[in-house]
């Protein structure tokens, strides 16, 4: 057999995929985050239902990350705990101890946004 003839189930192609994934989706991750945190704007005045939450503080804000899974092979992006479930509520409204809430959606909108771009950062990924 020739050995320089490379199948797709070699460790070296999978090692190259799993590495130009993780590199995708954590510039994907990366965008989201900032797509994200950049529609947070930091005022006193309370936003409209249904456009993303203001920041009143900068907690926010700042608390929006994402993280690569190599198990799954996926990112999580979002607020790290936020109150008891403020950031759930923030996004998708709700109730919690007796008062109701309007949605204020930031991440759903902001994966949304960049979505469409996700196809160009695999292309030519394969080193």
């Amino acid at each position: 057999m020739n050995k320089n003839v490379v199948f797709f189930d070699s460790e070296l192609v999978k090692r190259s995929m799993d590495a130009a994934t993780r590199r995708a989706l954590s510039k994907f991750g990366a965008f989201v985050r900032t797509r994200a945190k950049t529609s947070i704007r930091k005022r006193k005045a309370i936003s409209a239902p249904g456009s993303p939450p203001s920041s009143h503080t900068g907690k926010l804000r700042k608390s929006i990350f994402f993280s690569y899974d190599k198990a799954s092979k996926s990112v999580v992006v979002g607020p790290l705990r936020y109150g008891k479930n403020a950031a759930e509520l923030l996004e998708h409204g709700g109730g919690s101890e007796g008062k109701y809430y309007r949605a204020r959606p930031f991440m759903g909108p902001a994966f949304q946004r960049e979505l469409p771009n996700a196809p160009k950062l695999f292309k030519d990924s394969m080193r």
